[in-house]
């Protein structure tokens, strides 16, 4: 089930974590929120293969670190146009979420690959080989934590309506 983000946010239990991913054709990088979903960690990238193998990597993630949701890369055009690869990680993002039973929204990955590459080449001096390692778990950090900001905010904005003036 693909949910929008705030949608997303009132099905998870209270400290459950999520995981961010970023598909791509060969790998997928997986991320994680800590307990209050404020962070976003790097933590493994998969070798893209048959759906249900991945979505058994992914479940026993879920499990053995207690996320209830799933932030996946949406590859808009640089102009956030929905094309072709938006429709495909759309049309995965929904047969993941129904393959591990966890619900999922998609979050915008426009320039987060080059965004991780200009920071690993210019602050962390990381060769090629090395970049290429660890590029994708990076990148679904950088959508995660893009997604958590984006809740932080939902959240702040919630408090602010209740309170009282």
């Amino acid at each position: 089930m693909i949910l929008d983000l705030p949608a997303l946010l009132v099905v998870l239990a209270p400290r459950q974590r999520l995981i961010g991913i970023d598909p791509g054709r060969k790998s997928i990088g997986l991320a994680l929120s800590d307990v209050n979903r404020t962070v976003a960690s790097p933590v493994t990238t998969l070798k893209r293969r048959r759906l249900r193998v991945n979505a058994a990597e992914i479940v026993a993630l879920a499990r053995r670190e207690d996320a209830g949701g799933l932030v996946v890369g949406l590859p808009l055009s640089l102009d956030g146009a929905f094309g072709p690869a938006a429709q495909a990680a759309r049309d995965w993002t929904r047969d993941l979420s129904d393959a591990t039973g966890l619900p999922a929204t998609l979050w915008d990955e426009r320039l987060s690959t080059a965004t991780i590459q200009r920071m690993l080449i210019e602050e962390a001096d990381l060769g090629r080989a090395r970049r290429a390692a660890i590029i994708d778990r990076m990148a679904a950090a950088y959508i995660l934590q893009a997604a958590l900001d984006a809740g932080q905010a939902l959240r702040q904005n919630a408090a602010a309506r209740q309170s009282p003036d």
